[in-house]
């Protein structure tokens, strides 16, 4: 008979490892925990690793990542019975955003879904990729295998300089120009067998390359090694996501949040706006017909302090909403947030303040994304 044990309740967690740990940590990474794994949190800087992502290239470690693939008798049909996407539209090695809803029509999820052979290839966030699978598992029948490809990393570069840098490195039947945004296919990266889609969270143009665990070393040295290229973490790559207005799950979303809400509706397919038929269908189509009470928007402050995630957001003396993402844009060289506020006081242009320990800081609801998209969708 084992001992008990009462402080078991108490052990934190294991963090995880990385198939690229010890590369961030001979290049400087100040590594910090990150949805349950060790990460670099930057390397020389924020905002000079920042910078340099807007005017070259810079690679991203993002194997954090859910990585599965989704294949099996009546595949097609199924995911859509989970997922508010529209299968029957999406080509093969086309990459789509799509959400997964809980029956409330809260986000548990947001996800890329590419057509990928005779199944489907989705990537969902690091943070919540166990709960997926395991949503994922419970609805879907069993005839649809769902295989979590652990054994692979995912790499991101993203910027301007990112398709002079990769072209030299790439061989395959498609060639790397002829992928445009939210596009993908099959090459050989340094000879290894990669699949690359013109895609990313920053922005700007740029690539998610995913490679076998064993050779991620070796590819990351690779593309480092070209002159565009830096290595680039995980603060860079938040502020990059906050200017291009994009949403972070967890913090922009949750399951307390509706996609309508999150201005996420794109996510939602337009032949599946009409005919319904998955998780969440009923409620979202209530906040699509009455409107939500709340909308995210973006919002532009006065002077140099930040307002962070959680700050209150008023109209004289009546709170309006709350900050979910903030923080210094080393772009714009002013502070930006995004937030929930009333819906009738979300259009662009109007004067809110926000409190940041006692001071109220003035702001103004701004479009997004505050930073032009830069995706290459074709000459």
């Amino acid at each position: 008979m084992s001992e008990s044990n009462d402080n078991l309740d108490e052990l934190e967690p294991e963090v995880l490892t990385l198939p690229l740990d010890a590369w961030h940590r001979q290049r400087g990474g100040r590594m910090v925990e990150f949805a349950g794994y060790w990460m670099p949190v930057q390397y020389e800087g924020i905002i000079a690793e920042h910078l340099w992502t807007r005017e070259n290239a810079g690679l991203f470690d993002v194997s954090h990542m859910g990585q599965l693939y989704i294949s099996g008798e009546g595949v097609e049909a199924a995911l859509e019975a989970v997922l508010p996407i529209d299968l029957a539209t999406l080509k093969l090695g086309s990459v789509r955003y799509s959400l997964l809803l809980d029956e409330n029509g809260g986000v548990l999820d947001d996800l890329m879904v590419t057509r990928w052979g005779t199944g489907f290839y989705l990537v969902v966030n690091g943070a919540t990729k166990w709960d997926d699978i395991a949503h994922l598992r419970e609805q879907l029948p069993d005839e649809v295998t769902i295989n979590h490809l652990d054994d692979t990393a995912l790499l991101a570069l993203q910027g301007p300089q990112a398709f002079a840098a990769l072209e030299p490195l790439v061989t395959g039947e498609t060639p790397l120009f002829a992928l445009t945004f939210m596009k993908g296919a099959a090459f050989k990266l340094g000879g290894v067998d990669a699949w690359i889609s013109r895609s990313g969270y920053t922005g700007e143009d740029g690539f998610e390359i995913s490679i076998p665990a064993e050779n991620a070393a070796q590819i990351a040295e690779l593309i480092c090694g070209q002159p565009q290229v830096k290595p680039i973490a995980l603060g860079a790559r938040d502020s990059l996501r906050l200017e291009a207005g994009l949403p972070l799950y967890g913090h922009d979303m949750d399951t307390e949040i509706d996609p309508v809400s999150a201005d996420l509706t794109f996510g939602i397919n337009k032949r599946r706006r009409t005919e319904g038929g998955f998780i969440g269908a009923e409620h979202v189509f209530k906040v699509l017909a009455v409107g939500p009470a709340q909308k995210r928007v973006g919002l532009t402050l006065d002077g140099r302090q930040a307002a962070r995630e959680g700050a209150l957001v008023f109209s004289g003396d009546k709170q309006v909403g709350r900050v979910t993402s903030g923080g210094f844009s080393p772009s714009l060289e002013r502070p930006i947030a995004m937030a929930y506020v009333d819906a009738d006081l979300a259009a662009p242009g109007t004067a809110l303040e926000i409190d940041v320990r006692g001071k109220r800081l003035t702001a103004a609801v701004t479009p997004m994304p505050f930073v032009p998209h830069r995706y290459f969708r074709g000459a």
